[in-house]
This record gives C-alpha cells, structure tokens and sequence, in this order.
C-alpha cells in the first residue's frame, strides 16, 4: 500500500496512471517533496500535456525568426544588429482571486521573461476578458485588474501602449488576464537558459522567498468553484520596484560576460527553472535549500521548491565571476546567493540542513511528462430562436459606439503612462497597432493584439484564422512589415471532447492563416481549465502580432484632412450574421464571415507596398473588423474631431450589409491624391470603391440617409465607462 494516500495523490493533481508513471520513472515511492515537484512540473499549466502535440504542427520559422518556441521568449531579427524579444502569458485564474495582485503579477512576469534573455522592455500591452457588465463582480474585477496592470508598469518605467477589453456574459466567473511584452536586444547579447559545466555554481538572484504562490500552476491547471476564493494565498504578491531593481542588475551583470544561462523563475518557482535548465543542458543539479532566501520562518523544503514568489531570477555563472556577480547585485540591494551547482549525475539532488530530503532525474522527468491525445467531438448546438428586430442604422451606430465593447477606452490607458521613455508614437487608439520607436534610431515597431471570441465560439478553426489575419491588417494598416505571432490560447477543459475539438480546431486555423500569410508563431502560452461550476469561457485564441516599419515617416494612424477621400480596399458582400450589429438587434445565430486567404494576402501586400511606395499619398489607414465599415468612419471622425459625408452604394436596398457587414480583407485607406491609386489598383486587380470625402462639416453625414453631429459622437463614444466606473 501506498504510503501517500490517494487523496494526497488527487490534491497534487496527478491522477493514478500519472503516479504509476511517476513509479516507472523513479523506480520507488517519491515522498511528498517529489511528488509535489512531478505536480507542478507535470501540470497542464507548465508541461502542455493536453495541447503540445497539436502545437508542434504550428509554422515557427521564417526569415527573421531568431529564436522560436522552447525559449523564455520568441526572437525576431529587425536589421541593423537589433532583435525583438517578445511573449503574451495568461494570469487568469489569479486575477479572477484577486485581481490587482493577479494583473500586477502577471505584468512582471511577462516582462521577466524578456528581460531574461538580455532585452530591455520597451513596451506592454494586454488583453482583457470580463464578464456582462451588469454581473455584481464585474466592476471590482475591472477596476482591479487595470489599476494592476498600471500600477506595476508604471512602477518599472515600461509604457503599457496598448490592447484590447471585451466584455460577455461567458467571462462572468472566469476572468482573462493576457499580458504582452516585448523587448529590444542586440543579437549577439541574446542569453539563453541552457545550463552547462560541471561544477558551475547557481546563484539566486531577487525577492526573498516566501508563502505566495505555493501550487499556483497548479492551481491555474483546475477548473473554478464554489471554494475558488479560499485559493488566495496560491496568488502571489508583487512588487514592482524589486523588479525595477532586478531589470537594471541584470542588466548590468549581462554585460560582464558573466552570465552562462539564465532563466525566470516563474510558474512552479525554484521547481521549473533548476529543471528546465539543468534539462536543456542535460546537466545535474545539487541544491542547498537552506541556503534559499526566505521571508518567512521555517519554510520547509516543500514551500521553498514550489513557492512562486515574484521578481526572482536562477542563474548559471562562471566560477571566475561570482565574484563580481554578487558585488553588483549587492550593490542594487538585491539578494544574491550562491544556493548549488551543476553535476554530472543528471539527477536533481536537494539538500536541506545538510540532509537529502529530495533526488530525481531530471531528463526522464522533462522528457517523460505526460502527452495525451485526448478525444475530441464537435458540441451540436441548438439554434436560437429569440425573435429580434432590426435598428434603424443611425442608432445602431450610436448604441455600438457607447457600448462597452466598441467605447472609448480612454479611461483604462489613462491609468496606464503610455510616454515613458519617450518612443511611443501611437497608442491603440490612435493606429490599428501601437507604434513604438527604436530608440535613437528612425524605426519603429508595430505591436497588436486581437481575437474575436463570437466567431471562435461558432467555429474555432475559421475564428481563429480571423483573428491571425485581423492582427496581419493592423499592422499592415500602421504601415508595418509583419513578422511573427505569439499566440494566447484561452481555453475550457480538455477532458470534455467539445473542448478539446475547440483546442485541436483553433490551432488548425492559426496553422492555416500562419502558413499562407508568411507570419510564424515564435512564442505562446496555453491557458485551459477556464470554466467555473461546469460552465467554460469561449474559445478565445488572443493573437499577438509584431511588424517592422523602416522609416518612421511610413507610419498610418486614423488621421483624416479635409478633402481627403476615403476608399474601401476589398469586396463588400455584407455579412451580416455573428456581426455587431446583429448582436446588438439580440440576434447570435449563425457563422463567421468567409475568410479567403488568397484575396487577404493579395489585398495586404498590395495597400503595404502602396503605403512605402506612394505613402506622400496617404494621409491614414484603417482596416475594417468588428461593426464593419460604419464604425471605422465613425472612428476615423472621432480620432479627428472631423467631419465627413458618406456615399451611399448603388443598391440601397441593403445599406445595413453594406454599413454593418464584417467581411474580412478590408482596409480604409486615406487619400490626398486619387489618380496614381486608381490606376495602381487597377493594374494590380485590386477591388476599391470610393466610400466618403472629408468635408468642412461638424457632422458625420449618411448622404440622402441623417447626419450626427460629430460633438455627439464624441460624447456617446466616452460616456459608457464614465457611468459605469462612477467618475
């Protein structure tokens, strides 16, 4: 008989067949220390058990990648000797607990994930999931998560540019957090986290440990109920100014030559990254736990292993630097201990007050972690049959721009200091994708985040597609080259078999869309277990896009001058169903819009080369999602405090397809000067319509239809998050 109980054995979220292979591996009873570091190690959130091998089939490589999947972060070659260090991670789970430290938390993770391999931050975004407004928690997790989010960028000095937040009913008892960072590093300073030589010591490096975070990942590999607030000490405690401190040690002590591998640790703590190391480099470890900073008394090996206490670095040194490494981080007021070094043996071997308390094999332990197949089954679903009624199109416009999905987000980005270092050109407000400079340099970066989660939740695999081509547009739009993805997979759970076709269908799409479009995937997180009392979130596949613009004079915003004309790039066929539009008339039956990826790629590279060859022509651009070509005018006029009038189609008899329809590879393009375009376009057999002209008006004017006044606009577009947060 067992001598760790069954029930311990389900706590640690292991199930039997696991332990049975824990008993293979190890060839005995792991006490609770072992099996406390298989839970972790072998948990959803930190092994992918249930979603690596359909991961393994998406395209990671591309002209630019430097670095893809595997790393802390994906890399990207952006010329001139500089590299791009970039990742979205989730946080999920803990800021649903407790949202400011949840937000907060998974704001410096990210960024130590790319800080890690030697970039200097440059730039946050995040994207956001709440619940129906109207839930009684919506509030105080709104309002906690974004002061989070700005409390802890602000703190460090990195500029949070930009993202998304959307609100459903579906994120009412599970919350997503999705953080973005992305780094600038020169291509022969990238560090890495393979550990090597005999004998090498580990230092530690940051925060004291202490209690917080304890099962954390496996915490984030369950799904929620009726207990889930008793999980509060699994949600750590962060504190920005030790992560300030951290940065500029680090990156001080990477510029001694010093450093031979180094790793965050993050998810599992201590646990995950003397494993993940030592297996890279197919190394030993010995560890002397005692030697641990701890913050609290008495820590057991157990807590110091598992603890995912925040702003904490595991770094592999030369021996002939360890001198000088812990000089320079005494001198920020960090600790900094030597805690173990690496062996031959391949095994990890923990000591605590000079007694073994822990011994495993590290590469069996990586290598051998669960990869399962799950079954997976498409969900029959019943179709609505909720009568609705149409809205007449001006108030359609109205009630979209005031809602919260489609409102201006100003109250959100001003909690969050976008000029901080002073190379942010654009917000999201103000281009499809923020805009941020090289420094010192006369290029910029375009970053963007995007996913619809109506269209994945009726078929993931066109959905997510859509949202790989949405984030390919942005950028083109912000007059970018796009180079590559990170990608945060929002999940149910992937024991249900409609879940798990959700998982398998979705990463189908962005493996299509990736493939075609030239955009590979170099970094990612998979976030499952999202569901409370049974009930899952949508599938929501967040889309994390980067481009490269050569000269800052090639930057589009929505920026509109008088006597601009205003041309629609692609066909209009008015797709209506799953559209905003139809949402807000009550109805959600039906599919996503078409997504046809030759026109998509044909119509992208056709406004990104017309934007670097003729860009003088161009005063903005737009492209055309979520409540179609209406409400991209309508945001055009609002960036601008500017009038324009509407042309209306030949066939009047549709004007709601042709105002609210959400079919996919459209762009607005801005224009000064028409001749060279028409012909250009012709030429390349690229459909265009003219659709309005920027007048001398206060209005937003529908020919031969109404006319708003633009002063209205504006304030029904900054009235819904003034009511709801009670300014």
């Amino acid at each position: 008989m067992s001598k760790i109980s069954k029930e311990v054995i389900e706590n640690h979220g292991i199930s039997l067949a696991e332990f049975n292979m824990i008993l293979k591996i190890i060839k005995r009873e792991p006490n609770l220390l072992e099996l406390g570091i298989f839970s972790v190690m072998w948990s959803e959130h930190c092994s992918y058990k249930s979603t690596k091998k359909w991961l393994k089939t998406l395209p990671t490589s591309g002209k630019r990648v430097i670095c893809g999947p595997g790393e802390n972060a994906g890399i990207v070659d952006i010329d001139d000797g500089d590299a791009l260090v970039f990742k979205m991670e989730s946080h999920n789970h803990p800021s649903f607990i407790e949202p400011y430290q949840g937000a907060a938390t998974g704001v410096g993770g990210i960024m130590r994930d790319v800080f890690t391999m030697g970039a200097r931050p440059i730039a946050n975004l995040n994207s956001l999931r709440f619940g129906d407004p109207k839930h009684p928690k919506t509030k105080s997790l709104l309002t906690g998560v974004v002061k989070g989010i700005g409390d802890y960028g602000n703190c460090v000095g990195i500029p949070t540019i930009g993202g998304e937040c959307f609100f459903h009913k579906c994120y009412n008892n599970n919350i997503l957090v999705n953080a973005m960072c992305v780094g600038l590093v020169k291509k022969n300073k990238i560090f890495y986290s393979t550990a090597k030589g005999v004998g090498n010591p580990i230092i530690y490096v940051g925060s004291k440990t202490g209690r917080d975070g304890i099962h954390g990942a496996t915490m984030a590999s369950a799904e929620f109920d009726d207990k889930t607030q008793d999980n509060r000490p699994q949600v750590q405690v962060g504190d920005p100014f030790i992560e300030k401190l951290l940065l500029e040690s680090c990156q001080e002590i990477m510029k001694q030559d010093a450093i031979i591998a180094i790793q965050d640790m993050g998810a599992a703590g201590l646990t995950s990254s003397s494993f993940e190391m030592a297996s890279k480099g197919s190394c030993g470890v010995k560890l002397n736990l005692d030697k641990v900073p701890c913050r609290e008394e008495k820590m057991s090996p157990y807590e110091i292993m598992l603890s995912e206490t925040q702003e904490r670095m595991l770094m592999i040194i030369k021996p002939n630097k360890k001198k000088l490494t812990l000089e320079v981080f005494k001198k920020w007021g960090l600790d900094a201990v030597e805690i173990g070094n690496l062996t031959d043996s391949g095994d990890m071997e923990l000591f605590f007050n000079k007694k073994m308390v822990g011994k495993l094999p590290i590469k069996p332990l990586a290598d051998m972690s669960p990869e399962y197949n799950r079954p997976a089954k498409k969900l029959k679903k019943n179709k609505l049959k909720k009568k609705y009624k149409d809205i007449p199109i001006h108030h359609a416009l109205l009630k979209m721009i005031s809602g919260p999905n489609h409102s201006s987000k100003k109250w959100i980005y001003e909690q969050y200091d976008r000029s901080v270092m002073g190379d942010t050109l654009m917000s999201s407000e103000q281009s499809d994708a923020a805009i941020v400079r090289i420094h010192d340099t006369n290029k910029a970066i375009a970053i963007t985040c995007d996913c619809n989660p109506i269209f994945c939740n009726s078929d993931p695999k066109l959905g997510s597609a859509i949202g790989v081509a949405e984030s390919w547009r942005n950028l083109i739009a912000s007059g970018a080259e796009p180079i590559a993805i990170t990608d945060n997979l929002n999940f149910g759970n992937p024991e249900k078999e409609h879940i798990m076709f959700q998982i398998k269908e979705s990463i189908k799409g962005i493996k299509m869309a990736c493939d075609y479009l030239k955009f590979p995937v170099v970094s990612g997180n998979v976030s499952l277990y999202n569901e409370t009392k049974k009930k899952s979130i949508f599938p929501t596949p967040v889309i994390g896009g980067v481009g490269l613009i050569n000269k800052t004079e090639n930057i589009k915003g929505f920026k509109i001058n008088l006597d601009d004309k205003i041309f629609i790039i692609g066909d209009s066929y008015g797709h209506l169903e799953l559209s905003e539009y139809n949402r807000i008339c009550g109805n959600n039956d039906g599919t996503p819009p078409p997504l046809n990826l030759k026109i998509e790629y044909k119509n992208g590279m056709f406004v990104k080369k017309f934007l670097k060859d003729y860009g003088d022509l161009v005063t903005g651009c737009h492209d055309i999602s979520d409540g179609g070509l209406l409400l991209a005018l309508a945001e055009l006029c609002i960036s601008n405090k500017k009038g324009m009038k509407i042309k209306l189609p030949k066939n009047t008899k549709k004007l709601k397809e042709w105002f609210f329809g959400e079919d996919q590879s459209r762009y607005l393009l801005v224009l000064n000067s028409t001749d060279d375009f028409k012909r250009i376009a012709k030429k390349n057999k690229v459909k265009i319509s003219e659709v309005a002209i920027v007048e001398n008006t206060d209005n937003f004017i529908v020919e031969d239809n109404f006319k708003i006044p633009i002063k209205k606009l504006i304030k029904y577009n900054n009235s819904w998050y003034k009511k709801f947060v009670d300014i």
